[in-house]
C-alpha cells in the first residue's frame, strides 16, 4: 500500500493597510496573490522595495468612495507569480487589502 501526499493551499490577509511601505512580505510559497485599493486616491504597486509615484510596476485606480468596492484591483498570474516583497505608496495615505495564497 503507497500513501498519497496531498499538497494543500492556505490564504493569508494583510487587514486593512493604511501606510506606504510594505503590502506583503516576501514569502517564497507565495502561489498567487491579489491587491485591492479601498480607497479615493490611486496606489502605486510595486513589485520590490520602494514604491512611489515614479518607481512602480502597476497603478491601482481609485474608487468613488471609500470602501465601496468599485477600486482596482490585481491579481498576480498563479503560473509565474511573484514571491519577494510587494510595496504600495499613495499620495496622502493608502487604503488597501492584500491577500496571498501559499502552498503548504
Amino acid at each position: 500500500m503507497s500513501l498519497q501526499i496531498l499538497k494543500t493551499q492556505s490564504t493569508n490577509s494583510s487587514g486593512i493597510l493604511t501606510a506606504n511601505g510594505t503590502a506583503l512580505a516576501a514569502n517564497p510559497a507565495r502561489v498567487s496573490y491579489k491587491i485591492q485599493n479601498l480607497d479615493t486616491e490611486a496606489i502605486f504597486v510595486k513589485e520590490g522595495t520602494g514604491a512611489s509615484a515614479t518607481n512602480f510596476d502597476y497603478i491601482l485606480a481609485a474608487g468613488s468612495v471609500a470602501d465601496d468596492g468599485t477600486g482596482a484591483s490585481y491579481d498576480s498570474p498563479s503560473d509565474q507569480c511573484y514571491t519577494g516583497i510587494v510595496t504600495i505608496f499613495a499620495a496622502v495615505a493608502p487604503r488597501a487589502v492584500a491577500t496571498e495564497r501559499e502552498q503548504n
